[in-house]
């Protein structure tokens, strides 16, 4: 049996493992950035607040800890530290010409260097560095986006998009059809594009990024 305070207290530790505040992991995960601020853990009457077990799984895939990882924080066990695996890192400006990529996006051919990141168990996930100051607010110069050619996308993933003709993007995925891409992106004063699938390479999910 797991008390409260264990459960707020793993939350807490996952995050300054992976780099986070508790309110940027909340963030990360797609949750109200005051979702784990110490107010929110108790009800206004004083009444201890549990977080859902939606809003821990959000928190595993934003911050790439495994469910073992938790449960050892739960049981009261440090565990071992986050295990890093090593997968391929390009700059994203390069990742739009020839020879990186295979046919279905996953990484191939030389130039590639290696990064270690923690959490990520994907085999064929690899990094993106980002440059520029297009993706800001969510993503900086310096940032490192971890992608996975393999995973499901559904609405509202982050991704990585290849078009055609060489231009490689981070976007939000707002609606696929059998012939269109709508993509949104992370600054809210530019439009949605839209592009034919015809005129698309590939698609990727981020799964993780160093923030």
């Amino acid at each position: 049996m797991f008390t409260q305070k264990q459960v707020w207290s793993a939350i807490d530790t996952i995050a300054e493992r992976y780099g986070f505040s508790a309110s940027g992991l909340a963030k990360k995960a797609g949750l109200d950035p005051t979702s784990f601020n110490p107010s929110k853990r108790a009800s206004p009457d004083g009444r201890p607040r549990w977080p859902t077990m939606e809003s821990i799984s959000l928190v595993l895939g934003a911050s790439g800890a495994s469910v073992e990882e938790f449960m050892d924080l739960l049981s009261g066990r440090k565990g071992a530290p986050p295990r890093l695996k090593q997968i391929p890192l390009l700059g994203i400006a390069k990742a739009g010409k020839g020879g990186f990529f295979d046919d279905s996006g996953f990484p191939a051919g030389t130039g590639w260097e290696e990064i270690d990141v923690p959490g990520v168990t994907d085999p064929s996930a690899y990094a993106l560095e980002i440059t520029g100051d297009s993706m800001v607010p969510v993503y900086r110069e310096g940032d490192i986006i971890v992608v996975s050619p393999s995973a499901t996308i559904r609405k509202g993933d982050r991704v990585v998009v290849r078009t055609n003709d060489g231009q490689v993007m981070a976007k939000v995925m707002q609606r696929q059809t059998a012939r269109t891409l709508e993509l949104a992106s992370f600054n809210t004063s530019h439009e949605t594009k839209v592009f034919d699938m015809k005129d698309i390479d590939w698609m990727a999910r981020i799964i993780w990024a160093s923030q």
